[in-house]
């Protein structure tokens, strides 16, 4: 649940904020990027759904309110109870296997591999600004982003 909030929150950070000016590269290079950032996003929406779909605890979320179990829904009673005839053990197992085998052990995985690969690429071989827009930093005087290293962190708090 937490990460549910922590997307949407990222999602609206990203709609009213400015996307930085893309680095000059192919449009096959810019496709893929977007497609890559987008399948993440999805992957992280999936995952969440699908974790709560297969568990079988009801989560208070920071004492503010209580989410109950799937099992426990309306729509688990529709849907998966009356509609499929399945019990939640029976729901849970399909369900385990998606989240737990396919998206969690390999998807995602490949998907977090290629992205920090895609940064790498773009530091050391592409050497453009990619990784530094992404890094905690500050704006040089020529427009680049400066990480922040101990020495220009005394510089930043002197």
């Amino acid at each position: 649940m937490t990460i549910a909030v922590l997307v949407i929150l990222r999602i609206i950070w990203r709609i009213m904020n400015r996307v930085p000016d893309p680095e000059p590269g192919s449009k096959f290079m810019h496709l893929v990027s977007h497609l890559g950032h987008y399948t993440l996003y999805v992957m992280i929406v999936v995952m969440t759904f699908t974790g709560y779909l297969g568990t079988g605890v009801g989560t208070e979320y920071f004492f503010l309110f209580d989410l109950p179990k799937f099992a426990d829904t309306k729509l688990f009673s529709y849907l998966v109870g009356d509609y499929l005839g399945m019990t939640f053990k029976e729901f849970e197992k399909p369900i385990d296997f998606i989240h737990k085998e396919i998206l969690g052990k390999w998807l995602v995985w490949l998907l977090i591999l290629g992205h920090a690969g895609a940064a790498f690429y773009h530091h050391f071989v592409q050497q453009d600004r990619t990784l530094h827009k992404m890094l905690i930093g500050r704006q040089s005087k020529e427009g680049t982003t400066k990480s922040i290293t101990s020495q220009s962190f005394r510089e930043i708090v002197k």
